[in-house]
């Protein structure tokens, strides 16, 4: 098993977060993983891109992920002025974080559809205004793809957080997410 994911957020979102926390989850199953951050003069709002590897054998590679398997959106407006789709491989799977179950991507990709934004403000997971939707696509992440467990994302959110009770937030934001992630509609 091999796989590369590339993230696609806001500065301010949490990609570079949600990429270590998964991460994190596939060292706790005993794979091999790695979160390569990509910068530049990004400011808050601005788009910026992630990227992941996770496989049962070490990794060789540390660049960029020209061509993903999967592709995380944290932000649905980035379709606007972003293509997601970019290098995706055929048939690779997109989950998008999404305020209606329906999605503009070419159904030559599985595409997945979770309102993580709602879920972020109804748990109060809000830092300067901005819903924090990073912990709940690493949810949707889990079981839209299998790459990694919930039980393992849950635990590996409650880690990083130091404050428990942020943790615990996070972990259930990563919960309700598996358990609302739908199949989008065309």
């Amino acid at each position: 098993m091999y796989m590369e994911l590339r993230f696609h957020g806001r500065g301010g979102q949490g990609a570079v977060t949600a990429a270590t926390i998964l991460a994190r989850a596939a060292l706790l199953e005993g794979k091999w993983a790695q979160a390569i951050p990509e910068f530049g003069a990004e400011r808050r709002g601005a788009p910026v891109s992630v990227y992941a590897r996770i496989s049962d054998k070490p990794i060789e590679v540390h660049s960029n992920v020209i061509e993903p398997d999967i592709v995380v959106v944290l932000d649905y407006e980035l379709l606007k002025v972003v293509d997601v789709t970019k290098g995706l491989k055929e048939g690779g799977t997109v989950i998008l974080n999404s305020p209606v179950n329906k999605s503009p991507i070419p159904s030559k990709y599985k595409v997945y559809c979770v309102n993580a934004t709602r879920i972020a403000k109804e748990l109060n997971l809000v830092v300067s205004g901005w819903p924090t939707v990073n912990t709940a696509m690493v949810g949707a992440l889990a079981k839209a793809t299998g790459v990694i467990g919930l039980e393992s994302a849950v635990k590996a959110i409650e880690e990083y957080f130091s404050n428990p009770t942020l943790g615990k937030l996070n972990a259930e934001a990563a919960a309700r997410s598996y358990k609302e992630l739908e199949p989008c509609s065309d």
